[in-house]
């Protein structure tokens, strides 16, 4: 900053200013809203709603833990939900595989089943044809 736009003040000036700037804007003219916002809240007028305020206060802080733990607690829940709806699927996945394997097994009990009966009946098949061929060959001849 240049020289000539330098000013130096004492402390007694700039406290000085600060003051009178103070009184200028409390002065006798002004009105309540005004004292309220730039004094304060007077003493006696505000009193007995002081604690008035703090008990409703003290319920709004009160009301706000409670939400805070909801909040949490159904965020737990929704973490809950997710982990319960994730084993559910794995759940469905492994019954639907369990029952395609199911099926497949079946399928190869049955025709294992059906090899085993066309065995037995071939079997037996051959045996008959081993015990009647010479009974009917000796009575034919």
């Amino acid at each position: 900053m240049p020289p000539k736009f330098k000013r130096h003040l004492n402390d007694d000036e700039v406290t000085g200013s600060v003051k009178s700037e103070r009184r200028n804007l409390l002065e006798e003219d002004s009105d309540e809203e005004e004292d309220f916002f730039l004094r304060g809240p007077s003493g006696p007028r505000f009193g007995p709603r002081n604690d008035k305020i703090r008990h409703v206060q003290n319920q709004v802080d009160e009301v706000i833990d409670v939400m805070q733990e909801n909040i949490t607690k159904v965020i737990e829940r929704g973490e809950r939900l997710d982990d319960l709806q994730d084993k559910s699927e794995s759940l469905s996945d492994n019954a639907t595989a369990f029952s395609n394997r199911a099926k497949q097994l079946r399928r190869q009990m049955w025709w294992r089943g059906c090899k085993m009966k066309a065995i037995i009946a071939l079997v037996a098949i051959v045996l008959l044809l081993v015990i009647i061929i010479p009974i009917v060959l000796k009575y034919h001849t």
